[in-house]
């Protein structure tokens, strides 16, 4: 159980920009950030940070809160996994009481999964550093390679025995159980025997970009040919080799400060050019490039170096991966070592400003890589130089963006020695094969059934205006504003009269006042308990309100919808309307009013609604239903009485 004092520390020194910041990259938009929503494939930004409010809101897939919500969503954290998380962050201490053996099988499957990935980690590393074996075989291979003490305690390289079950002993002996082991791969299970996976491996953790442990590389060290050299983790709830880049965790703040980001293949590769001090870095690990790596570089920076080994083969072989990182709308640079040398290697000969040298002078634009990798191969031969042109304009319609691909046609143009016409004409039939390909997948995967009207759904007005209550409250409840109203009074002959009457009050006090004359409460219950909190908290210190403060107390799903209540007014930014002459008026420019049109709006549709009851009992009334009419008189003159206060015309 974590203090209260602590958690409250926790949310006074926490900022919501800092902590998205590492997992997305954000742009100043006016006073709020924006970016590529992290939830979902998107090429426009729809996620929107609010400094001032500690609040954010990803108006493509609905999500919102605040730091905390957003480390739940997206790591997928429990609460308290979230708070540990972000007092490691701010270096706040944290008291914890260790985790019994029944809390640990208590724990859900998932989790269950990552606490055994978790010892994992820290068993390997500790076998390296302190067992004899550890010592003399995985310590001895990575000083060879040049790694310091620094390095394999940044990285937490690890050494697993050379034995069936050196792991899974010590696992089992401290309540960890086989069946999530097995899960994670750690342990391979045959019936009654169990067995480690990595025995006689050094190890890799592979992290999130918030540093969980998702699974392990395992180099082996001996020359066992029927032993694969690199074995990864399989498979599993929380281990995706498609979805995860080696190193993103210790390189997403380089790559976001840079705004690039250098792609390698290997785990040594990353490794030593983080040592050196290149640190925006990362790994397929030795798998094919797949989009959702590329998605994941592209929340960091739309921009990415390919660094191949200089084996022409495989750089041949690499290319692929490059039409797939254009597909996404990201801008690619290509940069090759010399023969015999990768990074790794390059890293280990060089200092710090003769490598970061050499990436500069040798990062080519994708098209001139390609050009000079394999204008080579088709020289003197008409027939090789048309099909490496067609390779060209291949990777050139992959682009998304209509004026890249122009530019890229004519500078292929310019290299090639080749008419621009053709390659635009070439470029239309690739892009116009692709779109008929689309459509007939789509029409393929789309079951037939019959066409049907959608009915139009109405409006539901008391919804909105209850929700229009509730932004007014969060932004503006601790305003002070001029509200008009008026009072029946008797004039010198006694007559009533009607006399405005003018009043200071915060718009919370305006709006409690109003609705309790009304004797109105909410029908939404989520905006109910949103308002009864809302404004118990305004009531007890109205001028120290802040909405950052307050969110950190309700629940996230309250959470969720706040940021959508605040943030939706704000949407318009993400699509910078101001850049084409559409400026949209802020409701701080006339609070007053909007409170005392909103109130007027919510009493007209109680209005109606009464008057539409009354309507239906008089069709079921069959004594004197005059009574009624009376009473529906009534309602439709204070209904014109509103309609004349709103400006209206009924």
């Amino acid at each position: 159980m974590i203090a209260k004092h602590t958690i409250d520390q926790v949310y006074e020194v926490t900022r919501v920009e800092e902590v998205i910041g590492d997992f997305v990259n954000l742009k100043k938009s006016g006073s709020n950030f924006k970016g590529l929503s992290p939830f979902t494939d998107e090429r426009t930004p729809s996620f929107m940070v609010s400094p001032v409010k500690q609040i954010w809101k990803d108006f493509s897939s609905g999500k919102g809160g605040n730091a905390v919500a957003f480390l739940m969503e997206h790591e997928h954290f429990t609460y308290p996994e979230a708070i540990k998380y972000l007092a490691k962050k701010y270096q706040i201490e944290i008291e914890e009481t260790e985790q019994t053996d029944e809390q640990k099988q208590l724990a859900d499957e998932r989790e269950s999964l990552f606490l055994v990935s978790e010892f994992a980690k820290k068993y390997f590393h500790s076998t390296l550093l302190k067992s004899q074996e550890g010592k003399a075989v995985g310590l001895t291979y990575f000083k060879e390679r040049g790694f310091t003490p620094e390095t394999i305690e940044k990285f937490q390289l690890g050494y697993n025995p050379d034995s069936w079950d050196a792991f899974t002993k010590e696992a089992l002996a401290q309540g960890y159980q086989l069946n999530y082991m097995d899960k994670t791969g750690l342990t391979i299970v045959r019936d009654e025997k169990q067995f480690d996976r990595f025995r006689g491996r050094v190890m890799f953790p592979i992290q999130s970009l918030s540093g969980r442990v998702l699974g392990f590389g395992g180099r082996i060290l001996t020359n066992d040919k029927k032993a694969a050299k690199y074995l990864n983790s399989p498979q599993s709830d929380i281990y995706d080799k498609s979805k995860v880049l080696y190193g993103i965790y210790h390189a997403k703040q380089a790559i976001a400060k840079e705004d690039n980001c250098y792609l390698v293949e290997g785990y040594t590769d990353v490794i030593q050019m983080h040592q050196l001090g290149i640190e925006n870095v990362v790994s397929s690990s030795g798998t094919a490039l797949t989009p959702d790596q590329i998605r994941l570089i592209n929340r960091l920076t739309p921009n990415i170096t390919v660094l191949f080994d200089g084996d022409a083969a495989g750089q041949r072989a690499s290319l692929r991966g490059i039409d797939l990182i254009l597909e996404q709308g990201m801008n690619v640079k290509v940069c090759s070592f010399p023969e015999g040398e990768d990074p790794d290697s390059f890293s280990r000969k060089h200092t710090l400003t003769d490598v970061q040298m050499f990436l500069t002078e040798n990062a080519k634009d994708f098209i001139q890589y390609k050009a000079s990798l394999l204008v080579e191969e088709a020289q003197g031969d008409p027939i090789k130089k048309a099909a490496l042109i067609r390779d060209m304009v291949e990777s050139v319609s992959k682009i998304p963006d209509a004026i890249k691909r122009e530019v890229y046609v004519r500078e292929c143009s310019r290299i090639m020695d080749i008419d621009e016409d053709v390659l635009f004409s070439t470029l239309a039939q690739m892009r116009n094969k692709d779109k008929k390909e689309e459509v007939k997948k789509e029409r393929r995967n789309t079951p037939r059934m019959e066409v049907q009207r959608t009915p139009v759904e109405k409006v539901d007005r008391q919804y909105v205006l209850e929700r229009m209550l509730i932004q007014l409250l969060l932004l503006y409840g601790n305003t002070k504003g001029h509200f008009e109203d008026v009072a029946i009074v008797e004039d010198e002959d006694g007559n009533a009269v009607e006399q405005k009457v003018e009043q200071e009050l915060y718009v919370y006090e305006k709006i409690y006042l109003e609705l309790q004359d009304d004797e109105v409460e909410f029908a939404n219950e989520r905006f109910k308990l949103l308002y009864y909190n809302l404004i118990e908290a305004l009531n007890r210190e109205a001028d120290a309100f802040k909405v950052d403060k307050f969110i950190n107390t309700i629940s996230p799903g309250e959470a969720t919808e706040i940021s959508d209540i605040i943030l939706s007014e704000e949407r318009y930014m993400l699509h910078r309307w101001d850049t084409k002459d559409i400026y949209v008026k802020q409701k701080k420019h006339g609070v007053s009013q909007l409170v005392s049109e909103t109130i007027l709006s919510l009493r007209k549709f109680y209005i109606n609604q009464k008057v539409g009851e009354l309507l239906n009992a008089m069709k079921d009334q069959t004594d004197d239903s005059k009574q009624i009419i009376v009473e529906i008189q009534d309602y439709n003159l204070l209904d014109r009485l509103l309609a004349s206060k709103l400006n209206r015309v009924l």
